[in-house]
């Protein structure tokens, strides 16, 4: 894990913030993502954006909605889906939240506002990585999404949204796999 300092300047405030980010070697594997629940939960950073956001004045909510990611968790329904279908599902959905972020990202001023949508775009691209690269048997299947997405304004409900998706589909789809961890 490698921390890296970022500075973030909000009106009339100075913030100095440590970042924590994963930082993938050319030995280490997806599949120690989806053995090591610490690393999971390390790279969810949603609750230290949360806290950050409360620093930063004026972007609580956007003149732009973004489209919020499918969350929704039938386990019934999930686990009749192919691992093929459950990383494809997710996939879809980060994708589509990234976009949206990138969106955001491009229209806001540079500050405060701009380095926590970085952060955030950075984040998920970082699940993205992991997901994809995921080896997995079976047909490969088109990420799709599995509702209708929603869309929000508010970055606390972007957030909200992410950190529902990461928490629940994820973290349920990295337990499925589970039984490829080898113990040690």
């Amino acid at each position: 894990m490698a921390l890296s300092m970022c500075l973030c300047v909000c009106p009339g405030l100075l913030l100095l913030c440590m970042v924590a980010s994963e930082v993938w070697d050319a030995e280490t594997k997806p599949i120690d993502f989806v053995c090591n629940r610490a690393a999971r939960r390390a790279m969810n950073i949603v609750a230290d954006m949360e806290s950050a956001l409360s620093d930063c004045t004026g972007i609580v909510t956007f003149s732009t909605p973004v489209q919020l990611p499918c969350t929704e968790l039938h386990i019934a329904s999930w686990e009749n889906k192919s691992h093929q279908e459950k990383r494809g599902d997710i996939v879809a959905s980060l994708r589509l939240l990234i976009e949206g972020v990138k969106v955001l990202r491009a229209l806001s001023q540079p500050g405060c506002g701009a380095s926590l949508l970085q952060r955030l775009e950075n984040n998920i691209n970082n699940h993205l990585l992991i997901l994809t690269h995921l080896q997995l048997s079976g047909p490969v299947v088109s990420p799709s999404l599995s509702c209708v997405p929603r869309s929000s304004q508010s970055l606390r409900i972007v957030l909200l949204r992410y950190n529902q998706l990461i928490s629940g589909k994820l973290e349920q789809f990295m337990i499925n796999l589970g039984n490829r961890c080898t113990s040690e």
